[in-house]
């Protein structure tokens, strides 16, 4: 059975659908059978895997996946191993449909059951398919947050080294906690990684040295800095991408510390 692992924090700019893509991919490359899922009606990692844009996934995505309750029918292969079930900006009427059950093409389609274990209940029907199940989600508390953090054994809390980052942190671990108290997944914090850091700064340095303080049992070891390459991942995706080994250099600790974390070696 799949384990399945949110990447999240209540935050935009954090590098949560870059690091969704780029853990997809080294989980692939590795031989697991991987399935991405994007949550966040931005489209970021639909358009990083597929390199289509959102749109081209109208009446094709998970928002469907969900009202149906059919997963299977959404799901798009990307690569040997690797499979997406995509995400538009029509994701945004989740909450509506759920409450009115009207949804965004004007159908009626009821939902009685507990609004934070949709997907959970959804991704029931491919766990024993894959290895690894990895979601995406918007950056802030939704019912697309929530339903990702009820479906996960596991999140990776992701930090960019700011203020209003830092301030964000503690109402992300206590959604994680909520999702461990009503989901059925034991949902728990993998680790905090600590990203997207300017090593120029000196306010940067210690946000990541306070985060590692308050939460010395939770940060990686690793710490990924900006880059240039990483940056222009989503203009050259990973095929054909004479930067991508610069891209993933960082990335390959965090993944190396993340496999040791979730299977126990």
């Amino acid at each position: 059975m799949a384990l399945t692992i949110t990447m999240g924090i209540q935050k935009g700019g954090c590098g949560k659908s870059t690091t969704t893509g780029i853990l997809s991919y080294l989980l692939k490359e590795d031989g697991y059978r991987v399935l991405a899922i994007d949550m966040d009606s931005q489209g970021n990692l639909t358009e990083l895997l597929s390199e289509q844009p959102s749109n081209e996934f109208i009446e094709r995505s998970v928002l469907e996946a969900l009202q149906q309750n059919d997963i299977k029918p959404y799901i798009v292969p990307i690569s040997e191993n690797l499979d997406l079930v995509p995400a538009n900006n029509f994701l945004a009427t989740l909450p509506r449909w759920i409450y009115t059950g009207k949804t965004y093409l004007g159908e009626s389609i009821q939902y009685n059951g507990n609004p934070s274990l949709i997907l959970d209940s959804a991704l029931d029907q491919v766990r024993d398919k894959y290895d690894y199940i990895i979601i995406d989600t918007p950056p802030s508390l939704s019912e697309q947050t929530t339903n990702a953090l009820c479906a996960s054994e596991y999140v990776v809390v992701l930090f960019e080294s700011s203020n209003w980052c830092y301030s964000a942190l503690p109402n992300f671990m206590d959604s994680v906690d909520s999702a461990n108290r009503f989901g059925n997944r034991d949902t728990k914090v993998v680790g905090i990684l600590r990203t997207l850091n300017d090593a120029r700064r000196s306010d940067a340095k210690a946000f990541n040295e306070m985060v590692a303080e308050d939460y010395p049992n939770h940060v990686f070891k690793t710490v990924i800095t900006r880059k240039a390459p990483v940056g222009r991942l989503s203009l050259y995706g990973f095929n054909q991408n004479s930067e991508l080994k610069q891209a993933l250099e960082l990335y390959r600790s965090f993944y190396k510390e993340l496999i040791d974390r979730v299977e126990g070696k």
